[in-house]
């Protein structure tokens, strides 16, 4: 076990450095000069001073060549400093560590939602197959999956809009355990729910056909002994693999979910930074998120043999 964590920790290490060169790499050679832009929304005649423009990408240190300011960034973020915002002049990590709670916190309220919705809804369908039980949760997965999250959440918030009276409508941010993290919440989970419910539910079918489940049921081992015992821990090993994807989409989709419902979290960071072309917050918020991803990643790889340790003995041979 201690060696495959060890293979797979020396692969996802460079990997790492890789999604942060081809970030940094974004953000040098991508369009629009950040310092340029700050002056051009200037009033006077100094957002033309060509001469001032040049001192600040100096002081910044954004006039040095690529490798060399990549390189010192990634010396920085060893440190722990994530640079100064180009706009405001705060501390890029004082900013993050501000809105990076309320994004965990919804992004871990999604997580436990789809958990608790999706797999018992998964299991339900694949037991009853070719049902109408099991053709109207499917169906509502599909449904789900075609609404992305920045289609949901506008629509939701107009229906709400004109259903409920002048300032009814939950908006903002009051704590995870606050009814205002319910509309996000929901849409949030849209798109994750529909995927771990059809994952589930073919798992579920798949292990209906092995011997030990059918033995079972022979002996007349109620149903839903049959599930718990039998069926769940098998089912979770497919649907666990699916982390990745779930953390792809609620990254994603929380920038839109935030922006909507007026959540102070890095979903909304980030649309402001890329507003105003602050490069070190738009840096700082795509490296968080792909950390995450691929942090979710390895974090499959080290559950999936403690949940089939058949796998544990195939990656050791």
């Amino acid at each position: 076990m201690f060696a495959h964590i060890l293979r797979r920790l020396i692969v996802w290490v460079p990997s790492v450095l890789l999604v942060m060169l081809g970030v940094y790499a974004l953000a040098f050679y991508g369009a629009g000069d950040p310092i340029k832009l700050i002056f051009l929304r200037a009033p006077g005649d100094v957002a033309y001073d060509p001469v001032k423009i040049e001192a600040i990408r100096a002081e910044a240190g954004l006039d040095r060549p690529f490798l060399v300011q990549f390189f010192s960034y990634i010396w920085n973020l060893m440190q722990g400093n994530f640079g100064n915002s180009l706009t405001s002049g705060r501390s890029v990590w004082a900013m993050v560590s501000a809105a990076a709670p309320v994004s965990a916190a919804l992004g871990l309220m999604t997580i436990v939602v789809t958990a608790l919705v999706a797999v018992p809804l998964g299991m339900i369908a694949g037991m009853r197959q070719n049902s109408r039980l099991d053709y109207f949760i499917l169906g509502t997965a599909v449904a789900l999956w075609a609404i992305p999250a920045y289609v949901a959440g506008p629509l939701l918030m107009v229906l709400l809009l004109m259903i409920l009276p002048d300032g009814a409508v939950p908006y903002g941010w009051g704590g995870i355990f606050s009814v205002k993290i319910l509309l996000p919440l929901i849409v949030l989970s849209f798109q994750p729910i529909a995927l771990i419910l059809r994952q589930t539910r073919a798992a579920v079918i798949e292990v209906l056909s092995e011997d030990y489940v059918r033995t079972a049921r022979a002996k007349g081992v109620p149903e839903h002994m049959v599930a718990l015992r039998h069926i769940l821990r098998p089912v979770l090993t497919p649907v666990v693999t699916q982390l990745g994807l779930i953390m792809i989409t609620i990254v994603n989709g929380a920038i839109f979910v935030e922006l909507v419902f007026g959540l102070p979290g890095l979903g909304r960071l980030t649309v402001q930074a890329l507003i105003n072309n602050d490069y070190p917050v738009i840096l700082a918020v795509t490296l968080i998120g792909s950390f995450l991803v691929m942090a979710s990643n390895l974090l499959v790889d080290l559950l999936y043999p403690l949940l089939d340790p058949r796998a544990a003995d195939v990656k050791g041979s």
